[in-house]
């Protein structure tokens, strides 16, 4: 089985085909690593953050829960998890102008970047950027009242991984984030590191694919 690096503060793209699944490894147990999908037949279709929650009814996604498109088809479901299942929704994938608001001055590498390269690499180009990736091994706490998050760095350990099983024929990236300022990364030094993935045809659950929450019946559905 081949392993392909996803270098620190870089990014890389891949092409899975409908059953297909994608093993990503926190070799480290360090690293946030953020994550995009996209139709493979039509990139205007892509993942959605804002759609998931809708259809899971979650703000962090477990195991068995399915990732669906801004036209609300299923495009992943998590079928299997080893780390402590801290993954984010919410916060933003890092850029250029949020560098800019941390007070750096030079150029800083990002994930919006590193997904446009790694798009590139595959000799595709995203028709719109997208900040709401999803955020793997990122921990961010929702707050006991229900409103403020709290930024945490990731609690995995070395060789945790997350598998992303597709459903239909589509494109992922993965960005291994970059930042250094905020206090994402995990054993105190924020330093980014490697990540790693593995496309697998087999071994892997059978889960299947979540189905979109609907209100239960006597509620107010006007």
């Amino acid at each position: 089985m081949t392993r392909t690096i996803v270098p620190a503060r870089h990014g890389k793209a891949l092409r899975l085909t409908r059953g297909q699944a994608v093993k990503l490894i926190n070799i480290h147990g360090t690293q946030v690593v953020d994550c995009w999908a996209w139709n493979a037949a039509d990139l205007e279709e892509h993942m959605s953050m804002e759609a998931s929650r809708v259809w899971n009814q979650r703000l962090n996604p477990l195991v068995g829960d399915t990732f669906v498109t801004n036209r609300r088809n299923p495009i992943l479901t998590i079928v299997e998890d080893t780390s402590p299942g801290v993954h984010d929704t919410f916060m933003a994938a890092c850029d250029a102008h949020r560098y800019e608001r941390l007070n750096v001055k030079e150029y800083h590498r990002n994930c919006l970047d590193n997904m446009y390269e790694a798009l590139e690499e595959l000799g595709l180009k995203a028709p719109h950027p997208i900040l709401a990736s999803f955020n793997i091994f990122m921990n961010i706490a929702v707050q006991p009242d229900g409103r403020e998050l709290k930024t945490q760095p990731t609690v995995t350990s070395p060789d945790d991984h997350i598998i992303l099983r597709a459903e239909m024929d589509c494109v992922v990236a993965f960005s291994a984030c970059p930042q250094d300022i905020v206090p994402i990364q995990g054993r105190d030094q924020n330093i980014p590191k490697d990540a790693a993935y593995e496309i697998l045809d087999s071994g892997f659950p059978d889960l299947p694919i979540s189905i979109t929450w609907v209100p239960n019946e006597g509620i107010d559905r006007a």
